[in-house]
């Protein structure tokens, strides 16, 4: 068998593997999502009508707004469910299963692409069941193409990839699953002082700097654009730029920390 067959048989038995622990232990995942529905929630009946005047909107208030910050919570939805994959790597990391694995006759990297590749799919599937709640309450997106939407989801799938590789990182550098949910609270406080919830024109001058040149403002930017028919401008690109230059430093720092000879 070619080290590829090898490659692609052992992340198979290892998505599967992470794929059950989420299906085993579903609370973590659950707990990630109530963040992103409570606050779309929150947002949209408490001070949907308040915040769709105050960004400047026309008559149909809550509705408006809804509209508005669905692909910024879609943006937290994901960076909420990657939280999990770096308490999961972690978990791995100090248990003694890494150890274990590292005696075994397996592809090295299947461990780290078995999280990745699970993670990305409870992403993709944490967006539909968040989205699922949207159209519930009713956001609507009728001016969006097959085309935009497939972008849609190709542009959210490629967040996941980024991210998780981030989180991966940080979760082979957490000494416990504790730490590492910490470090990766930053994947969810970011879309929180991004556009996702008021534009960014509308913050405070020193603050607009903060909120314009990170991640998630351009990839929210461009996901409304796709399902909402806003100006995209310069955003489609400065999101591919920061998903690939995410994808690429988690990628080069989780393999450099997981190579690394265990103490």
């Amino acid at each position: 068998m070619s080290s590829l067959s090898l490659a692609v048989r052992d992340s198979s038995t290892m998505l599967r593997r992470n794929l059950l622990h989420a299906r085993r232990y579903p609370s973590l995942t659950l707990n990630l999502l109530l963040t992103p529905v409570m606050l779309l929630l929150l947002f949209v009946y408490v001070f949907g009508d308040v915040m769709s005047a105050g960004i400047g909107g026309g008559g149909d208030g809550r509705s408006e707004y809804l509209a508005y910050i669905v692909p910024g919570i879609l943006m937290m939805t994901i960076g909420g469910t990657v939280v999990g994959t770096a308490v999961s790597v972690s978990n791995d990391m100090t248990e003694g299963i890494i150890a274990r694995f590292r005696t075994m006759a397996i592809h090295r990297g299947s461990v780290l692409i078995g999280h990745v590749v699970g993670s990305v799919l409870q992403s993709v599937a944490s967006v539909v069941l968040v989205g699922a709640v949207a159209v519930a309450i009713g956001f609507r997106s009728t001016d969006a193409t097959a085309l935009e939407w497939l972008a849609a989801f190709g542009l959210m799938a490629l967040v996941a990839l980024a991210l998780t590789w981030v989180a991966v990182g940080m979760g082979l550098v957490s000494p416990n699953a504790e730490a590492a949910g910490n470090n990766a609270m930053p994947l969810i406080v970011l879309p929180l002082v991004s556009s996702a919830f008021v534009p960014v024109d509308a913050m405070p001058g020193w603050f607009q700097p903060i909120a314009e040149y990170q991640p998630f403002t351009p990839a929210i930017e461009t996901l409304r654009g796709l399902l909402l028919g806003s100006e995209i401008g310069h955003n489609g690109w400065l999101a591919v730029a920061w998903c690939g230059g995410l994808t690429v430093l988690g990628y080069v720092w989780s393999k450099a920390v997981f190579n690394r000879d265990p103490k």
